[in-house]
């Protein structure tokens, strides 16, 4: 056996084994800059997260060259008439105490680069998605603990992250952001439990258990933003709400899913779980319109589409590249694709906080 398959092969084995007892990881490391014409100036945005942040399209070489975070660096780029390096230091897979110890604290050199202006990170979905798993796949009585676990480490490893990254990246940063969950599956998990809940004897709607441990995910990862100085990305709002009042209480759906600023976790809760809850729509169908929609979901049910091709990003390495960036003006703080892809979307709300000048 040469010796580059006895490196990739026991990745390759390890790779089969998944569930939420030993799910696999994969680091998916990228380095991208927007090289914007006629400009000296470089700055960087550092990215740290799981499979979304990493543009993970379902390959284990390759991964989306445009992931949110470097849509971002695209706005940057044209905002401050720079050039803008991406860098993306992510592990496919990663539940949130791994994005905290081993992307974070361990690589939190990229952040401490003396060019560093914007940090962001994104946690937690795995650990949704295990707990997920664990619970469909229970008999008899159900357990509720496995998603009591995931939402409690959830909570501890984002203010974990924001403590560690407001003591650590370096001072000139200008903007640090959280993005939170969307829900994936969310059509698919309108489905009965085959397991019984202990005090009715019924099985349980999985959609009407899971969401409201999602929304309380979501609702630390923004308020611990606020407390810590970070701003929050909702791209639960961005994903699930349409781009229209379709209720008619006078709000875009997505503005009204939006987490509210300083609300307490029950008023933010009761509004996606209770009086919001009609206008939720899974986002494989994103709604522009009441007649027209985009795909924001990979066919994996699970990843963000994207736009711009891919770069190696898996087993065999990363990638350091650089390229012209797709657009270099913006109507509107928009780009002509920003509502039509899930990682236009996101990369697009990570931009609305972007700081005027670096």
């Amino acid at each position: 056996m040469n010796r580059v398959w006895r490196r990739v092969l026991p990745v390759l084995l390890g790779l089969v084994v998944t569930g939420p007892a030993l799910a696999s990881t994969l680091n998916q490391n990228v380095s991208w800059t927007i090289d914007r014409a006629g400009t000296t100036a470089k700055y960087r945005v550092v990215a740290y997260g799981d499979s979304i942040y990493a543009g993970y399209n379902g390959s284990t070489t390759s991964a989306a060259k445009y992931s949110a975070p470097t849509v971002d660096a695209e706005y940057l780029s044209a905002l401050w008439n720079a050039d803008i390096e991406s860098v993306r230091r992510t592990k496919s897979g990663a539940v949130a105490s791994d994005v905290y110890a081993n992307k974070i604290v361990a690589e939190r050199s990229y952040m401490q680069a003396t060019n560093t202006r914007v940090v962001t990170f994104e946690m937690c979905g795995n650990d949704g998605l295990q707990a997920r798993t664990a619970f469909k796949d229970q008999t008899g009585t159900c357990n509720y603990g496995v998603m009591d676990t995931a939402l409690a480490n959830c909570k501890t490893n984002v203010a974990k992250a924001m403590d560690y990254i407001n003591a650590n990246a370096y001072a000139g940063v200008k903007l640090k952001v959280i993005s939170n969950v969307y829900y994936p599956g969310y059509a698919a998990d309108n489905v009965q439990s085959s397991c019984k809940d202990a005090t009715t004897g019924a099985t349980v709607n999985l959609r009407d258990k899971f969401l409201p441990y999602l929304a309380k995910m979501n609702y630390w990862m923004c308020e611990y933003a606020r407390l810590k100085g970070f701003k929050c990305a909702d791209n639960f709002a961005e994903y699930m709400g349409a781009d229209y009042d379709s209720n008619g209480d006078g709000l875009v759906d997505a503005d009204g899913l939006r987490y509210q600023s300083g609300e307490t976790e029950l008023n933010y809760v009761t509004r996606l779980t209770s009086t919001l809850k009609s206008t939720l729509r899974d986002a494989n169908t994103k709604m522009l319109s009441a007649s027209s929609s985009y795909d924001y979901i990979q066919s994996d049910d699970v990843h963000p589409t994207y736009n711009g091709g891919t770069v190696t990003a898996g087993l065999f390495g990363g990638t350091t590249g650089t390229g012209a960036a797709r657009y270099i003006s913006f109507t509107s703080g928009k780009n002509p694709i920003w509502n039509q892809l899930g990682h236009e979307r996101m990369g697009w709300r990570i931009s609305t906080y972007n700081p005027a000048t670096p």
